[in-house]
């Protein structure tokens, strides 16, 4: 799905919540890419910006362009490696907040349904239990309004769009998605209601273990 209209947000440039020496943790807006796609009006991303005043910075993670929330960034090759080892091991901790279509019947429950490129549809994913990469989402119910309501979302594993798909397979898309959400759902905001609240990684030197949160902005 090509990018037709790509105007990413101008303020604030950068969102910065932490920075030591080994690490950089911003607050990546909704609506700006994460990486600089591959025309040159896809140039701006959140790396782009984040280069021009740490040149060594460098991506350990990615958000979809329309979730907004907590990205990390290495700001040397060692802490690179490390964190990157972590993410490749799950021994991160993630928390997502969604504002989703309707009430689960339950308060909590777990999605463990493998995960596969829809390629004539790409970048839609879908459910494959044959062919796909096992995925694993933890849900909660915390707030429940009249057509929608607010989970907490903790994924074990991290497969492109695994939470809007996963949201999916349950008859809840997440509001306002574009790829993912029936007519209703797409109606009811303006963009994607997923936001990264919180990682819990060890840092990179310390070997300790450091969380970074941020308010997710549904109310």
């Amino acid at each position: 799905m090509a990018l037709l209209h790509y105007n990413p947000p101008q303020s604030p440039w950068l969102n910065i919540l932490y920075r030591d020496d080994d690490i950089l943790v911003l607050d990546k807006p909704s609506g700006l890419l994460s990486v600089p796609g591959k025309q040159p009006q896809h140039k701006d991303s959140l790396q782009l910006r984040v280069m021009r005043v740490f040149p060594t910075a460098t991506v350990v993670h990615r958000l979809d362009m329309a979730t907004s929330g907590i990205m990390l960034f290495a700001l040397n090759k060692p802490a690179h490696k490390h964190i990157g080892l972590q993410f490749e091991r799950r021994q991160t901790k993630k928390r997502y907040f969604a504002r989703i279509y309707g009430s689960p019947a339950r308060q909590q429950g777990s999605v463990d349904l493998p995960l596969i490129c829809d390629w004539p549809n790409r970048p839609k994913q879908k459910v494959d239990t044959e062919n796909g990469k096992n995925a694993l989402t933890h849900w909660q119910v915390i707030h429940r309004a009249p057509d929608w309501s607010l989970v907490e979302l903790e994924p074990v594993t991290g497969r492109s769009h695994q939470l809007r798909v996963h949201m999916l397979s349950l008859g809840h898309p997440i509001l306002g998605d574009r790829l993912y959400a029936h007519e209703q759902a797409l109606a009811m905001a303006p963009r994607l209601q997923l936001h990264a609240g919180e990682l819990t990684i060890c840092h990179p030197v310390t070997e300790q273990p450091i969380s970074f949160t941020s308010a997710h902005p549904f109310g």
